[in-house]
């Protein structure tokens, strides 16, 4: 649990309504998930996928127990997701059972960046405003560290609407380059200590 700063979500959560249908929030316990649970949810999407450590065991038992769908859907926080991942997170929506809750570590960047998709691909909330509500520091997201790579993502592809007006599954099949946008995007160092090293974000 020290590892996993699970003290911290004893007492934090990070739990934030996205709309009707979808919220986000940091890692659950499994007294979080009965609650959950007593709230109506119907699925936990996991945001850090499948794990061979205690707190996805408990999470995973948590979620047989209490018959919660449990999805495990990587998303990287540090660096940019691979092409097949990019193309699966504007689809994942439509099959899904809600209520859905959706999680990372920390809740503030996996979960940013699929927020927006959610509002943004599948509500259809113009793209600034979706990463303006979730991309925030309110959550614990910093742009300026290396999580800035979410921002920085959605950034690349808008310049390229602007510029051609492809669609973003287009942009994605034909042009995204996740080692060519990693070693584009820069992070300013000071921030990049205080996420990786004080807070541990994966």
């Amino acid at each position: 649990m020290l590892v996993d700063h699970g003290f911290v979500r004893v007492f934090f959560l990070n739990k934030c309504r996205v709309d009707k249908d979808l919220w986000r929030s940091a890692q659950p316990s499994p007294t979080h998930l009965r609650k959950i649970k007593a709230e109506g949810f119907k699925t936990i999407l996991n945001l850090r996928g499948f794990r061979n450590d205690a707190t996805y065991t408990l999470e995973r038992a948590a979620c047989a127990e209490l018959k919660l769908n449990l999805v495990d859907f990587p998303i990287r926080s540090r660096s940019a997701s691979n092409k097949l991942t990019m193309l699966a997170s504007i689809d994942i929506w439509k099959n899904l059972e809600y209520p859905v809750l959706m999680h990372c570590k920390s809740g503030a960047d996996r979960t940013g960046f699929m927020a927006t998709m959610y509002l943004w691909q599948h509500k259809k909330v113009p793209l600034r405003q979706a990463m303006k509500n979730h991309l925030s520091l309110r959550y614990g997201h910093v742009r300026q560290a290396k999580t800035g790579v979410i921002d920085f993502f959605y950034e690349q592809y808008l310049q390229a609407e602007k510029e051609s007006g492809i669609t973003f599954r287009n942009w994605v099949e034909t042009i995204y380059d996740r080692d060519a946008m990693d070693n584009a995007f820069k992070e300013k160092s000071v921030s990049n200590i205080l996420i990786d090293w004080l807070l541990r974000r994966e």
